[in-house]
């Protein structure tokens, strides 16, 4: 699949120990992407515009189908017809590529209600507007059953650092976040990186959506580079994640959905130390 490239070199001015020099150095490519939603309604079909998130390009597909599912708007794989890029001769290659979508099979009729209006999602603050428990318990999401999943504590012990090892892209630019998924051996299974972690999240999410494994995430243990917001809880308690790990702090938020749907929240996640915040039935103990 074409798309845009996801590091770009640029001449800067290095200074180390007094004495400086011009250099090429790689940065992260942080671009716009729209995604436009076509649905049936009572005038026939027709596209909406539905957000427009900063990401780095690369899985746009994958990023859009996470968003949707994350969001209520998709709750299958067969409620999506098709996904793609911008057709329209008359753009840029570059805007063609920031541009996507996501045509929803006739018998898919999505509530719409709250997402009728642009919404600009920024690479830091995470899904804008829906942070609160009562929306979630609106569109209908239960709190997860105990028996999901269980973790030994050595499981979780190196898994930061294996996430670290795995980011191929971040090891040639120092600017991205991650979103990784392992299994109760603590073996990496996937891993996805963006500018913004829930970006990462919506990657992970969105390709076992496409590709009909949905059912996987229920017994997988998902880690996040940097601190666990509501917003990573929001879409992991979507997908019916059970454990979610980070190795930054939570949120006070975060805290609280996580507790209010059985959810197991572990923060400052560093080799062997941890803190279990929520959730810690799943978690088997040696010598407690």
């Amino acid at each position: 699949m074409l798309t845009q490239p996801n590091v770009q070199r640029r001449t800067i001015v290095k200074v180390r120990d007094g004495r400086w020099r011009r250099e090429k150095d790689a940065l992260v490519v942080e671009e716009p992407l729209e995604i436009r939603l076509t649905v049936s309604g009572a005038d026939g079909r027709q596209t909406i515009p539905l957000t427009t998130i900063m990401r780095t390009p690369g899985e746009d597909f994958e990023l859009a189908a996470g968003f949707l599912f994350g969001e209520g708007i998709v709750r299958e794989r067969r409620e999506i017809a098709t996904i793609r890029y911008c057709n329209d001769a008359t753009i840029s290659e570059e805007a063609r590529f920031n541009t996507i979508t996501v045509d929803l099979h006739p018998d898919a009729h999505p509530d719409l209600t709250g997402a009728q209006r642009m919404f600009y999602v920024s690479s830091s603050c995470g899904v804008c507007g829906k942070a609160s428990l009562e929306t979630l318990l609106a569109r209908g999401c239960a709190p997860l059953s105990d028996d999901t999943l269980r973790v030994g504590l050595p499981a979780l012990t190196g898994i930061d650092a294996a996430l670290r090892q795995a980011q191929a892209l971040f090891h040639k630019t120092g600017g991205l976040h991650a979103a990784a998924l392992f299994d109760a051996d603590g073996v990496l299974l996937a891993l996805r990186e963006d500018i913004g972690r829930h970006n990462a999240v919506d990657k992970l999410i969105g390709a076992h959506l496409l590709e009909g494994h949905l059912s996987a995430l229920t017994r997988a243990i998902l880690l996040v580079s940097g601190r666990a917001g509501f917003e990573i809880m929001q879409k992991a308690l979507t997908a019916r994640i059970p454990v979610v790990a980070a190795v930054g702090a939570p949120s006070t938020l975060a805290v609280t959905l996580a507790q209010r749907f059985n959810m197991t929240l572990i923060g400052f996640l560093r080799g062997a130390s941890l803190n279990v915040y929520a959730g810690e039935q799943r978690i088997e103990w040696v010598g407690r």
